[in-house]
């Protein structure tokens, strides 16, 4: 890699990591609604994510070793890099800076737990590794955001392959609706919500996720030891 070009990798990977939170977007994608036996939501459905569940390339994936069934689901990310509170749908872009694809694992034993009880999805969705990240692309590398081909794979299996054209709100629609319930600072990202075909993972898989001709990511996935 170029020096120049390192420079600016590093200068985006800084500003995720320096962000405050995580947003997440739940059911935005009506396949994934269907396979996961919800009903489409009127507004976006929202959660929180800590930062410290970021994992970026080469660094594994670890689970705890109880925590039961971990599903993948692969998403577009936006990252924010000016303050944008209260922002119209038609200017929201511009507080956008560019973009990163993640990884948002969550416990789907503890999140159906959680439903039946009307309870958070906190500890389901948020636990450490639990965001794993790509280095953030620049605007001009997606031009439209809304156009997105995006997917996973486990090991050699094929699990997630769609488009952000899919999805049920539309990215400058989620910045705007979001910006009006928390404000957001430089380095927050949005998380966009997930297609259909999410599935397990488990310790010993190797789990790689791609936008369509323009990057892909690696992760193995092991067991946290360290507990």
């Amino acid at each position: 890699m170029a020096p120049a070009v390192a420079a600016v990798t590093a200068a985006r990977s800084s500003l995720i990591n320096h962000g405050k939170k995580i947003i997440g977007v739940g059911k935005n994608y009506a396949l994934h609604i269907k396979e996961m036996g919800g009903q489409a939501p009127k507004a976006p459905v929202l959660f929180l994510k800590p930062t410290t569940s970021y994992v970026f390339e080469g660094t594994p994936i670890r689970l705890h070793p109880k925590i039961g069934v971990v599903h993948h689901e692969v998403e577009l990310a936006l990252v924010i890099d000016k303050k944008a509170r209260k922002v119209r749908p038609e200017n929201a872009m511009q507080f956008v800076g560019g973009y990163a694809l993640a990884i948002d694992l969550t416990a789907r034993d503890i999140q159906e737990e959680a439903k039946k009880q009307g309870l958070p999805w906190t500890v389901a969705k948020g636990q450490d590794y639990f965001c794993p990240i790509s280095n953030m692309l620049s605007k001009a590398q997606i031009p439209d955001p809304d156009d997105v081909g995006i997917w996973l794979r486990v090991n050699d299996e094929p699990r997630q392959r769609s488009n952000t054209k899919h999805m049920v709100h539309r990215t400058a629609f989620l910045v705007s609706y979001i910006s009006h319930l928390f404000t957001l600072e430089p380095g927050d990202v949005i998380l966009t919500g997930t297609p259909e075909g999410v599935g397990p993972i488990k310790a010993g898989d190797t789990v790689t996720a791609g936008i369509e001709g323009l990057m892909q990511m690696r992760f193995a996935v092991e067991v946290d030891r360290d507990v």
